[in-house]
Protein backbone atom coordinates (compact mmCIF):
# COMPACT_ATOMS: atom_id res chain seq x y z
CA UNK A 1 0.00 0.00 0.00
CA UNK A 2 2.68 2.83 0.80
CA UNK A 3 4.22 1.40 -2.77
CA UNK A 4 0.48 2.59 -4.15
CA UNK A 5 0.95 5.91 -2.28
CA UNK A 6 4.08 6.73 -3.64
CA UNK A 7 3.52 6.05 -7.31
CA UNK A 8 0.27 8.20 -6.68
CA UNK A 9 2.23 10.40 -5.34
CA UNK A 10 5.10 10.83 -7.75
CA UNK A 11 2.44 10.64 -11.00
CA UNK A 12 0.69 13.84 -8.89
CA UNK A 13 3.35 15.78 -8.80
CA UNK A 14 3.32 16.12 -12.71
CA UNK A 15 1.04 19.68 -13.80
CA UNK A 16 -2.21 18.45 -14.30
CA UNK A 17 -5.04 19.90 -16.30
CA UNK A 18 -7.98 21.61 -14.50
CA UNK A 19 -9.98 18.32 -14.17
CA UNK A 20 -7.89 17.49 -11.34
CA UNK A 21 -9.48 20.49 -8.85
CA UNK A 22 -12.45 18.27 -8.78
CA UNK A 23 -13.55 17.55 -5.27
CA UNK A 24 -13.76 13.81 -5.30
CA UNK A 25 -10.11 13.11 -7.38
CA UNK A 26 -9.05 15.65 -4.16
CA UNK A 27 -11.26 13.33 -2.10
CA UNK A 28 -10.01 9.91 -3.94
CA UNK A 29 -5.97 11.25 -2.97
CA UNK A 30 -6.63 11.44 0.50
CA UNK A 31 -8.42 8.34 1.15
CA UNK A 32 -5.62 7.01 -0.27
CA UNK A 33 -3.10 8.62 2.06
CA UNK A 34 -4.90 7.17 4.78
CA UNK A 35 -4.42 3.89 3.03
CA UNK A 36 -8.09 2.98 2.09
CA UNK A 37 -7.72 1.91 -1.54
CA UNK A 38 -11.62 0.71 -1.72
CA UNK A 39 -12.48 4.73 -0.54
CA UNK A 40 -10.33 6.10 -3.12
CA UNK A 41 -11.41 3.61 -5.92
CA UNK A 42 -14.84 4.73 -4.79
CA UNK A 43 -13.88 8.37 -4.90
CA UNK A 44 -12.06 7.87 -8.37
CA UNK A 45 -15.11 6.16 -9.90
CA UNK A 46 -17.47 8.99 -9.28
CA UNK A 47 -15.23 11.82 -10.49
CA UNK A 48 -14.91 9.76 -14.07
CA UNK A 49 -18.14 8.91 -14.07
CA UNK A 50 -18.90 12.84 -13.66
CA UNK A 51 -16.50 13.22 -16.25
CA UNK A 52 -15.68 10.70 -18.52
CA UNK A 53 -12.62 12.75 -19.86
CA UNK A 54 -11.05 13.18 -16.52
CA UNK A 55 -7.21 12.20 -17.20
CA UNK A 56 -6.66 12.76 -13.32
CA UNK A 57 -9.24 10.29 -12.11
CA UNK A 58 -8.85 7.63 -15.33
CA UNK A 59 -5.10 7.79 -14.03
CA UNK A 60 -5.50 7.48 -10.53
CA UNK A 61 -8.29 4.70 -11.07
CA UNK A 62 -5.86 2.84 -13.04
CA UNK A 63 -3.11 3.31 -9.93
CA UNK A 64 -5.64 1.68 -7.65
CA UNK A 65 -6.61 -1.24 -9.56
CA UNK A 66 -3.16 -1.96 -10.27
CA UNK A 67 -2.11 -1.97 -6.96
CA UNK A 68 -4.66 -4.58 -6.20
CA UNK A 69 -3.95 -7.14 -9.38
CA UNK A 70 -6.43 -6.08 -11.57
CA UNK A 71 -4.04 -5.37 -14.34
CA UNK A 72 -6.89 -5.64 -17.42
CA UNK A 73 -8.87 -2.93 -15.30
CA UNK A 74 -6.10 -0.56 -15.21
CA UNK A 75 -4.98 -0.69 -18.63
CA UNK A 76 -8.32 0.02 -19.50
CA UNK A 77 -8.79 3.00 -16.76
CA UNK A 78 -5.02 3.97 -18.40
CA UNK A 79 -6.22 3.27 -21.91
CA UNK A 80 -9.39 6.08 -21.32
CA UNK A 81 -6.82 8.51 -19.60
CA UNK A 82 -4.18 8.67 -22.80
CA UNK A 83 -7.23 8.83 -25.18
CA UNK A 84 -8.52 12.05 -22.94
CA UNK A 85 -5.21 13.25 -22.66
CA UNK A 86 -4.28 16.18 -24.77
CA UNK A 87 -1.71 18.43 -22.80
CA UNK A 88 1.85 16.58 -23.21
CA UNK A 89 2.40 16.10 -19.71
CA UNK A 90 -0.98 14.46 -19.11
CA UNK A 91 0.51 12.49 -22.28
CA UNK A 92 3.11 11.44 -20.76
CA UNK A 93 1.78 10.35 -17.55
CA UNK A 94 -0.76 8.44 -19.29
CA UNK A 95 1.45 6.57 -21.34
CA UNK A 96 4.25 5.75 -18.70
CA UNK A 97 1.04 4.51 -16.57
CA UNK A 98 0.44 2.04 -19.54
CA UNK A 99 3.55 0.88 -20.12
CA UNK A 100 3.89 -0.24 -16.85
CA UNK A 101 0.92 -2.34 -16.70
CA UNK A 102 2.22 -3.69 -20.36
CA UNK A 103 5.40 -5.05 -18.54
CA UNK A 104 3.50 -6.21 -15.67
CA UNK A 105 1.64 -8.30 -18.04
CA UNK A 106 4.31 -8.67 -20.35
CA UNK A 107 2.91 -7.25 -23.24
CA UNK A 108 6.64 -6.24 -24.27
CA UNK A 109 6.19 -4.97 -27.66
CA UNK A 110 3.45 -3.02 -25.99
CA UNK A 111 5.64 -1.59 -23.52
CA UNK A 112 8.38 -0.56 -25.97
CA UNK A 113 6.38 1.34 -28.05
CA UNK A 114 4.80 3.65 -25.01
CA UNK A 115 8.05 4.04 -23.06
CA UNK A 116 9.86 5.27 -26.92
CA UNK A 117 6.65 7.88 -26.91
CA UNK A 118 7.29 8.88 -23.18
CA UNK A 119 11.01 9.31 -24.21
CA UNK A 120 10.17 11.16 -27.33
CA UNK A 121 8.06 13.74 -25.61
CA UNK A 122 10.48 13.88 -22.14
CA UNK A 123 14.09 12.93 -23.29
CA UNK A 124 15.59 13.23 -19.71
CA UNK A 125 12.94 10.78 -17.98
CA UNK A 126 15.64 8.09 -16.66
CA UNK A 127 12.80 5.95 -14.87
CA UNK A 128 11.50 5.81 -18.66
CA UNK A 129 14.46 5.06 -20.21
CA UNK A 130 15.30 1.61 -18.00
CA UNK A 131 11.78 0.20 -18.77
CA UNK A 132 12.31 1.51 -22.12
CA UNK A 133 15.53 -0.50 -22.24
CA UNK A 134 14.39 -3.58 -20.18
CA UNK A 135 11.08 -3.74 -22.00
CA UNK A 136 13.38 -4.06 -25.50
CA UNK A 137 15.54 -6.80 -24.46
CA UNK A 138 12.85 -8.72 -23.32
CA UNK A 139 11.27 -8.31 -26.53
CA UNK A 140 14.34 -9.38 -28.05
CA UNK A 141 14.34 -12.72 -25.92
CA UNK A 142 10.78 -13.40 -27.01
CA UNK A 143 11.33 -13.16 -30.32
CA UNK A 144 14.41 -15.16 -30.08
CA UNK A 145 13.04 -17.89 -28.50
CA UNK A 146 9.76 -17.73 -30.86
CA UNK A 147 12.33 -18.33 -33.50
CA UNK A 148 14.42 -21.16 -32.18
CA UNK A 149 11.21 -22.93 -31.29
CA UNK A 150 9.87 -22.43 -34.82
CA UNK A 151 13.13 -23.72 -36.45
CA UNK A 152 12.58 -26.59 -34.06
CA UNK A 153 9.14 -27.13 -35.03
CA UNK A 154 9.85 -27.44 -38.55
CA UNK A 155 13.20 -29.50 -37.98
CA UNK A 156 10.39 -32.02 -35.89
CA UNK A 157 8.14 -32.06 -38.84
CA UNK A 158 10.90 -32.86 -41.65
CA UNK A 159 11.93 -35.52 -39.59
CA UNK A 160 9.18 -37.06 -38.85
CA UNK A 161 8.22 -36.98 -42.79
CA UNK A 162 11.21 -38.73 -43.17
CA UNK A 163 10.92 -41.01 -41.12
CA UNK A 164 7.30 -41.64 -42.50
CA UNK A 165 8.75 -41.91 -46.29
CA UNK A 166 11.20 -44.50 -44.81
CA UNK A 167 8.60 -46.66 -43.62
CA UNK A 168 6.21 -46.61 -46.03
CA UNK A 169 6.10 -48.93 -49.26
CA UNK A 170 6.75 -47.58 -52.84
CA UNK A 171 3.40 -46.99 -54.73
CA UNK A 172 4.20 -48.81 -57.37
CA UNK A 173 5.02 -52.06 -55.72
CA UNK A 174 2.93 -54.48 -52.97
CA UNK A 175 3.86 -53.55 -49.30
CA UNK A 176 2.48 -57.72 -48.72
CA UNK A 177 1.26 -60.52 -50.67
CA UNK A 178 -2.58 -61.43 -50.13
CA UNK A 179 -2.91 -64.45 -47.56
CA UNK A 180 -6.03 -65.33 -48.88
CA UNK A 181 -4.63 -65.60 -52.88
CA UNK A 182 -5.70 -69.11 -53.96
CA UNK A 183 -3.68 -71.58 -54.97
CA UNK A 184 -3.73 -72.99 -58.60
CA UNK A 185 -3.14 -76.60 -58.96
CA UNK A 186 -3.58 -76.81 -62.74
CA UNK A 187 -1.39 -73.76 -63.58
CA UNK A 188 1.48 -75.50 -61.51
CA UNK A 189 0.12 -78.88 -63.41
CA UNK A 190 0.34 -76.72 -66.90
CA UNK A 191 3.66 -75.56 -66.45
CA UNK A 192 5.14 -79.29 -65.33
CA UNK A 193 3.36 -80.87 -68.29
CA UNK A 194 5.57 -78.02 -70.46
CA UNK A 195 8.67 -78.63 -68.46
CA UNK A 196 8.26 -82.72 -69.23
CA UNK A 197 7.59 -81.84 -72.85
CA UNK A 198 10.29 -79.62 -73.39
CA UNK A 199 12.63 -82.32 -71.75
CA UNK A 200 11.30 -84.92 -73.95
CA UNK A 201 12.08 -82.51 -77.16
CA UNK A 202 15.35 -81.88 -75.80
CA UNK A 203 16.04 -85.81 -75.52
CA UNK A 204 15.03 -86.80 -78.70
CA UNK A 205 16.74 -83.84 -80.74
CA UNK A 206 19.73 -85.36 -79.00
CA UNK A 207 19.35 -88.88 -79.97
CA UNK A 208 18.80 -87.58 -83.56
CA UNK A 209 21.83 -86.20 -83.34
CA UNK A 210 23.40 -89.16 -81.84
CA UNK A 211 22.20 -90.95 -84.91
CA UNK A 212 23.37 -89.21 -87.39
CA UNK A 213 27.02 -88.69 -85.77
CA UNK A 214 27.11 -92.69 -85.95
CA UNK A 215 25.87 -92.81 -89.78
CA UNK A 216 28.35 -90.17 -90.78
CA UNK A 217 31.12 -92.32 -89.13
CA UNK A 218 29.58 -95.83 -90.29
CA UNK A 219 30.01 -94.20 -93.94
CA UNK A 220 33.52 -92.71 -93.00
CA UNK A 221 34.02 -96.63 -92.37
CA UNK A 222 33.32 -98.38 -95.42
CA UNK A 223 35.95 -100.15 -97.25
CA UNK A 224 36.86 -99.89 -101.15
CA UNK A 225 36.22 -103.31 -101.98
CA UNK A 226 32.61 -102.85 -100.25
CA UNK A 227 32.16 -99.51 -101.77
CA UNK A 228 32.82 -101.51 -105.27
CA UNK A 229 30.59 -104.27 -104.38
CA UNK A 230 27.73 -101.29 -103.81
CA UNK A 231 29.07 -99.71 -107.39
CA UNK A 232 28.04 -102.88 -109.16
CA UNK A 233 25.16 -103.68 -107.83
CA UNK A 234 24.14 -99.82 -108.60
CA UNK A 235 25.20 -100.80 -112.27
CA UNK A 236 23.45 -104.56 -112.49
CA UNK A 237 20.53 -103.08 -111.40
CA UNK A 238 20.55 -100.33 -113.73
CA UNK A 239 21.52 -103.09 -116.90
CA UNK A 240 18.67 -105.15 -115.82
CA UNK A 241 16.42 -102.03 -115.98
CA UNK A 242 17.41 -101.22 -119.45
CA UNK A 243 16.78 -104.75 -120.86
CA UNK A 244 13.36 -104.81 -119.42
CA UNK A 245 12.98 -101.04 -121.06
CA UNK A 246 14.02 -102.81 -124.03
CA UNK A 247 12.30 -106.06 -124.20
CA UNK A 248 8.53 -103.51 -123.55
CA UNK A 249 10.09 -101.76 -126.89
CA UNK A 250 10.09 -104.66 -129.03
CA UNK A 251 6.89 -105.91 -127.80
CA UNK A 252 5.46 -102.78 -128.31
CA UNK A 253 6.75 -102.52 -131.66
CA UNK A 254 5.73 -106.25 -132.96
CA UNK A 255 2.05 -105.15 -131.55
CA UNK A 256 1.87 -102.15 -133.99
CA UNK A 257 3.39 -103.95 -137.04
CA UNK A 258 0.41 -107.03 -136.75
CA UNK A 259 -2.14 -103.90 -136.51
CA UNK A 260 -0.74 -102.32 -139.97
CA UNK A 261 -1.40 -105.83 -141.30
CA UNK A 262 -4.93 -106.12 -140.69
Amino acid sequence: MKRLIVILLMLSALPLSAQVDRKEVRAGNRALRKGDAAAAELEYRKAVAKDTASVAGWNNLGVVLSGRGDKQGAAEAFGKALQSSAAPKDLIRSSFNLGTVAIDTRNWQEAVKLFRNVLLMDPDNMLAKERYTYAKKMLQDQQQNQDQQQNQDQNQDQNQDQNQDQQDPPEDQPEDQPEDQPEDPDGDQQNQQDQQNQQDQQDQQNRQDQDQGQDGQQKQQISPQQARQMLQAVQAKEKETQDKVKKEKAALLKSRQKEKNW
